[in-house]
Formats: structure tokens, sequence, C-alpha cells
């Protein structure tokens, strides 16, 4: 008598194959695409009006958004596919949901904070987005380890955003 029988492992798509590389240049897009909206938000408010608000000391200068921002899009979009690759979009469905959240959050904060000067709403809206980008790692580490260590740098400077957006809302209040 036969014993039950082993699904085959799925065999992902390498890099240089058509989907291997196509679904990495997706996943960047979308990355640079929320980057761009939130940037096009963030960027004439660092002049004005961020300017003016109260901020901790231990705020990093203005140019030091844009590198880290950049690396840590990069790494989600490559985290995202990793796990596509691993898993297929039906496989990695839930992880790959969450991960749209989380740049639908990510965008919010942008809109919530320099868009609308709504300090509060950013503050939970950046929580919220904490939240969701520790699930996406740890749903990310379930379909490929290096893809949900891809997310801990993200993690780390949401933290810190986290500190400084509490600091800044703090003081107006």
């Amino acid at each position: 008598m036969a014993g039950p029988a082993i699904p085959a492992r799925r065999q992902p798509p390498s890099l240089l194959s058509r989907p291997g590389l196509g679904m990495l240049i997706g996943f960047i897009l979308l990355s640079a695409v929320v980057s761009g909206i939130g940037g096009a938000v963030t960027t004439p408010e660092i002049d004005g009006w961020y300017r003016l608000l109260p901020k901790p000391g231990f705020t990093p200068p203005d140019w030091l958004f844009a590198p880290v921002w950049t690396a840590l899009y990069l790494m989600m979009a490559v985290a995202a596919w990793r796990v596509w690759r691993a898993s297929g979009i039906a496989g990695a469905r839930g992880a790959l949901s969450l991960h749209l959240m989380q740049l639908a959050l990510n965008l919010a904060w942008s809109v919530l904070f320099f868009g609308l000067h709504l300090t509060g709403a950013a503050l939970v809206d950046i929580l919220l987005l904490l939240i969701a980008i520790v699930l996406t790692a740890r749903a990310f580490m379930a379909h490929d380890r290096i893809a949900g260590l891809l997310m801990l740098p993200y993690i780390a400077w949401v933290g810190y955003a986290t500190a400084l957006n509490t600091a800044i809302w703090l003081s107006m209040a």
C-alpha cells in the first residue's frame, strides 16, 4: 500500500526568466509609485510647514530621508518578489495582501502628516503601519527567510519615525 502522495515543491522562476524579471520589475514599480506619490506630498513641505515644526534633538538631517527611503522601498520590493517567487500569488496571498496594506498605510502617513498636517491622525496611522510591517515581515518569513529579514531595517526606521512623530505630536498638544 502506497503512502500519501507528497505534493511536488513549486519550482520558483529564475530571476532571468520572463515571469521572474517581470514580477521583480512590477514590485519595484509598485514601490516607486508609492514612493513617488508620497514624495510629491512630502517634498514641498520640507522647506515649509515641516521646517517650522518643533522637532526633537534626535531628528535626522533632511538629506538623509531620500536615500534611506529609496533603500527601504527597494528592499520591500525585493522581499515581496522573493515571497512571490517562493510561493506564487495564490500561495502567498495573505503575505502579499499584508504587503499591499502596509504600502497603503505608508502612503497614507505622508498624506496625513505632510499633506494635511494632521500629526495626531498621522501618529495613529504610523502605529498601525508599524504593526502591519511586523505582521508582513512575519508572513514573509514563513515563505522566505531572506524576505522576512529584508523587512527588518524598515521596521527599525518606522519605529524611529514613530518616535519622531510622537515627539512632534506631543510638542504641539
